[in-house]
């Protein structure tokens, strides 16, 4: 054999990890080992001579699913693999039966949750749809994905200006992820009640009684994003919340009452008066338009009679001009000016009466 030339090309190879792994994920995922064979004289080869190949090698650690750490992808023991083949054998044996015990079906609306020996299985949430379950070492959760909606209990919470008040409301919720739902915890039902009747109370304890009262859209709002938030860890999505009733304690109720009926009775004076002085405006300006004509105050005179006549009343009063009664009213002047006169007789009066005989 000849020695090796320094001019034969010799292949090596550069062995280097994969960059760019996902946070969170870099010792969950598989490892990447790029394997590319190269020359020391590049002018030799053509690039398209060179290959590279790429090796994967699994860890047998966790798989996270959306930040949850699963142990679906993890090596099964030999109690698991032993339980397993058991299972197999059975479903095999017992063939027609099984097969009415193996298919689970999952409406649209649903979704199934799988454990095998504890272990999540891979592939998420079945559903919906018909799926396999092995006997005796295979469990699934059924998830409702569907709104739900519960009635927060009445809550008796002290306002930002400490007054007692008690309100209740109603939450709607759905669920966003079952994975989330059935593994994260326990009861997210049970939980999901509980967290609204304590936000309710926190949320109503920074407000002052006049806003529990008139802003209500904006209360609804803001714990709707608190709950969302606290759940979201859970799989659980809080879509609409809603303030059903504010229940004050019945003095209380009097004393706003009597303040807004104090209230309407000075702004319905207000504006009797305001009423009363327009009117009196009106009716000024129509009595001068009347005196400048004698003849409109006759027909108002005729005008107001045939009102009289139309609504069927057996008394009728005839309005009297004041003209009419002027020589009366002087004469019984000068009559009691006379009576006066011959009662206390002055001296001016006996001159003048001298005079006149």
């Amino acid at each position: 054999m000849h020695p090796a030339s320094p001019h034969q090309h010799r292949s090596r190879l550069n062995v280097s990890s994969a960059a760019g792994a996902a946070a969170g994920q870099s010792q969950n995922t598989p490892d990447s080992f790029t394997l590319s064979p190269q020359s020391p004289h590049h002018h030799h080869h053509s690039p398209q001579q060179q290959q590279s190949h790429t090796v994967q090698i699994s860890s047998s650690s966790t798989h996270p699913y959306q930040g949850l750490k699963t142990s679906e992808n993890d090596d099964m023991g030999c109690v698991e693999l032993l339980a397993t083949a058991i299972s197999v054998l059975i479903m095999v044996l017992t063939f027609p039966i099984s097969v009415f015990i193996c298919f689970k079906v999952v409406s649209e609306y649903e979704r199934a949750v799988i454990f095998r020996m504890g272990r999540l299985r891979s592939g998420g949430a079945r559903g919906p749809g018909v799926f396999f379950v092995l006997p005796c070492v295979d469990d699934y959760y059924p998830v409702d994905l569907r709104t739900v909606s519960f009635d927060v209990p009445p809550q008796e919470v002290l306002s930002k200006d400490s007054v007692t008040v008690t309100v209740d409301a109603v939450v709607y919720y759905r669920i966003s992820d079952p994975l989330k739902a059935v593994i994260q915890v326990s009861n997210y039902s049970h939980s999901t009640r509980l967290l609204a009747a304590t936000t309710l109370r926190n949320v109503l304890g920074t407000r002052n009684l006049s806003e529990l009262l008139t802003e209500r859209e904006t209360i609804s709002h803001t714990m709707q994003m608190s709950l969302d938030e606290a759940t979201d860890p859970w799989g659980v999505k809080v879509e609409r919340v809603e303030i059903k009733d504010v229940s004050l304690p019945t003095a209380l109720q009097r004393a706003m009452a009597a303040e807004a009926e104090a209230a309407r009775e000075a702004r319905a004076k207000v504006i009797a008066a305001e009423g009363e002085m327009k009117s009196s405006r009106a009716l000024k300006e129509a009595s001068e338009i009347i005196s400048a004509s004698p003849s409109a105050l006759q027909l108002r005179y005729l005008q107001t009679l045939s009102s009289i006549s139309a609504e069927k009343n057996s008394t009728i009063i005839f309005p009297l001009p004041m003209e009419l009664l002027t020589p009366f009213l002087n004469s019984s002047a000068q009559l009691a000016a006379n009576a006066n006169a011959h009662a206390t007789p002055s001296p001016l009066h006996r001159h003048q009466h001298q005079h006149h005989q």
